[in-house]
């Protein structure tokens, strides 16, 4: 049952999603398109309540109550940076919005773009170890948490992941592209400077190439 509400809420957001972002580009109903957005974060309360529910009424804490706990908390620290991913490129192609600002590619901008994306990310595993706590302590020391905790370690891996990337970016800058290097003109052939006169009549008294001398 678990799986199945991840599953709708999963299609549920991107239902709700197009539905807003149609209603605000296509429609010109900017209010309803933001009435029907800001009903994205219901799909994870309904979800966190079942999860509550089950465990409360004496379901085994399992893989599945865990990868809800993953689930909302992803949710949470990546949903509002998707849906202003895609608010942006639905804004270009149907209000004459600006394009797509690409993040930049070196140096300290770089380095903190990087630090904000492993935010995100930072926040999800966060909310999720959060949540997978309070289900351990609800299960008690004497309930099989194994696959809890399990869920738990890869929060942590996934964070110091993270920390890792954004301070490789910082410790180690990417450069960019140098300056073009100046072309210095080329030195001019040794002997006389400028052009080769161009060849011209042949001078009285002196023959060319293959002509017999007239007597």
């Amino acid at each position: 049952m678990i799986v199945t509400l991840i599953v709708l809420c999963e299609v549920g957001f991107w239902v709700l999603l197009a539905g807003g972002l149609g209603l605000r580009y296509v429609a010109r109903k900017p209010r309803a398109g933001a009435a029907v957005l800001l009903c994205e974060p219901l799909l994870e309360v309904v979800l966190l309540v079942v999860t509550a529910v089950d465990l409360k009424n004496g379901a085994q804490p399992d893989w599945k109550h865990g990868l809800a706990a993953v689930y909302i908390g992803f949710t949470v620290g990546l949903g509002p940076s998707t849906i202003a991913w895609v608010d942006a490129r639905i804004a270009h192609r149907f209000a004459g919005g600006p394009p797509r600002v690409r993040p930049p590619k070196y140096g300290r901008d770089r380095a903190v773009h990087e630090w904000r994306v492993a935010a995100r990310w930072i926040l999800a595993s966060a909310v999720a170890l959060v949540l997978l706590q309070a289900a351990v302590w609800y299960v008690g020391p004497d309930g099989d948490t194994g696959s809890l905790r399990m869920w738990q370690q890869r929060m942590l891996w996934l964070t110091g992941i993270n920390l890792v990337i954004a301070a490789s970016y910082t410790l180690f800058p990417k450069r960019g592209p140098g300056p073009e290097p100046e072309r210095r003109p080329e030195p001019e052939p040794e002997g006389r400077p400028g052009r080769a006169p161009e060849p011209g009549p042949e001078r009285a008294g002196e023959r060319g190439p293959g002509r017999p001398e007239v007597r």
